[in-house]
């Protein structure tokens, strides 16, 4: 079909292409699902959920399980010895012998969760926190790594995580994506860590915040394109009445252009509610000290936080909060193969505060009840020090490291899962990705086994042919 502006005939394809200018920007066509065919989702769970919504804590280069949360009385005593056993023979980086944390563990809360000094505010919401000491995988790159966490594959496109979970359960807002990424980078994966790969276009993530590296500042975050440059509401509203009479009158196209059609009509929706979910000023000063907002450390990671409650209680289903590219020296990330005094001490005194008054405040908003906050990266740091390096860090080390949750139906105040004795394998109650995928998704109340999409003649899942849920977090 085709149709005349001016007396020139253009094709229904020209026609979305050219009404993308005002809407098509937004959010790389993620859009909101409203129906309930397979293409769109599946937008019900299987079972009962313990959780409605998702904040993922993103910590990205691997931040050391050994300097945080598992305290290891070995690495003291048998400090700059050789590890008593062989290490894994795929290495990052040459490795050398014990080292001992620089700073010194305590236990916390009436559950007694091990935290590093470091921490000065997390202690005070421990026993809200499910510490799981025993997650492991195998890629020891942080690409392969990072796109295991995020979409269940190292190596091959997969939908990320979020995508999956939007498939499977919709929006609650119907003028918000079902998914954000809040200040994304783009390093190790990159778009591909919220992107949908074969599921349906409108469930990958929408980034607020240009994804990059560095990635945006949270003061600078912002969804793209929310205003026609030239187009006024009436006028829009009419373009978005033609495209759906074009759209309805034909069978052809196909999901890219349904898609697209439905971003346009997101993209207008949101024109009145995004701003105002993303407005920050609307916030209590009690709310802006309790996160360390305008704070000099702690002002970028408590917006990031303060977005992702804000949306959080608009209804949309997944946030992703990054913490990366925040050092002030060549070490990005939790990456610390040197100056890991230095850099860890700085991460630390960026997130501690606004994730404990993140944790807080949705506690108090009951909303920590049904959602469900996890905290982690792609792996974690070794026991020993790096070799050659004047100022001591350490290698990558995915065979055991830790991950945190709370709220969304977990079991509060319990450790689960352990490593050995120097924090190097996992060997109880190991929980691989796959794992903690079937967990996630089962929470959510979706079976990671049913929750399938057929592309190219085969059944998908996030877990692939993998996965045992950890039912021992769960309340």
């Amino acid at each position: 079909m085709s149709f005349s502006m001016s007396g020139n005939f253009i094709s229904r394809r020209e026609a979305l292409n050219r009404i993308c200018v005002g809407f098509g920007g937004i959010a790389l066509n993620s859009i909101l699902q409203e129906n309930s065919s397979a293409d769109s989702g599946i937008h019900f769970p299987h079972q009962i959920a313990r959780a409605k919504r998702i904040i993922f804590l993103f910590m990205h280069g691997g931040p050391s399980h050994v300097d945080l949360f598992d305290y290891k009385p070995k690495l003291y005593s048998e400090h700059g010895k050789p590890l008593p056993f062989p290490e894994r023979s795929v290495q990052f980086a040459a490795r050398g012998n014990i080292f001992a944390p620089p700073w010194k563990f305590r236990q916390v809360g009436q559950c007694g969760h091990w935290m590093s000094e470091l921490w000065e505010h997390l202690p005070e919401v421990a026993d809200d926190l499910c510490m799981i000491n025993s997650l492991c995988e195998t890629n020891v790159s942080h690409g392969g790594a990072c796109m295991k966490l995020h979409t269940g594959d190292e190596a091959l496109l997969r939908p990320s995580m979020g995508s999956w979970v939007s498939y499977g359960l919709g929006t609650e807002n119907r003028n918000l994506p079902a998914f954000v990424t809040i200040c994304p980078t783009s390093l190790h994966g990159g778009v591909n860590n919220f992107g949908s790969a074969f599921l349906p276009a409108q469930h990958q993530g929408v980034p607020l915040g240009t994804p990059g590296y560095p990635n945006t500042p949270a003061k600078d975050a912002q969804f793209h394109y929310m205003r026609h440059p030239s187009a006024g509401r009436r006028e829009q509203e009419l373009q978005i009445e033609l495209l759906r009479k074009l759209h309805g009158s034909n069978n052809f196209g196909g999901t890219d252009l349904d898609a697209r059609m439905s971003s346009f009509e997101l993209a207008f929706r949101m024109q009145m509610t995004a701003p105002e979910a993303t407005n920050l000023s609307n916030e209590s000063k009690i709310t802006r000290e309790l996160y360390g907002m305008d704070g000099s450390e702690t002002d970028n990671f408590a917006r990031q936080c303060i977005l992702a409650r804000r949306l959080a209680e608009r209804g949309v289903r997944f946030i992703q909060v990054s913490h990366a590219n925040s050092l002030p020296f060549n070490n990005e990330q939790w990456d610390q193969h040197s100056h890991l005094e230095k850099g860890h001490s700085i991460n630390v005194k960026q997130i501690d505060k606004p994730i404990t008054g993140l944790i807080k405040d949705l506690k108090a908003r009951g909303l920590l009840e049904d959602t469900l906050v996890i905290w982690g990266g792609e792996f974690g740091r070794t026991p020993t020090s790096q070799k050659g390096n004047g100022e001591v860090g350490r290698d990558h080390h995915p065979d055991g490291f830790t991950m945190w949750m709370a709220g969304g139906g977990v079991r509060s105040g319990i450790r689960y899962g352990a490593t050995d004795e120097f924090g190097y394998h996992a060997i109880e109650d190991r929980m691989t990705i796959h794992d903690l995928h079937a967990t996630i998704l089962h929470m959510l109340g979706l079976d990671h086994t049913r929750l399938t999409f057929n592309s190219n003649g085969r059944e998908f899942r996030l877990t692939d042919v993998h996965g045992e849920i950890a039912h021992k977090i769960m309340g």
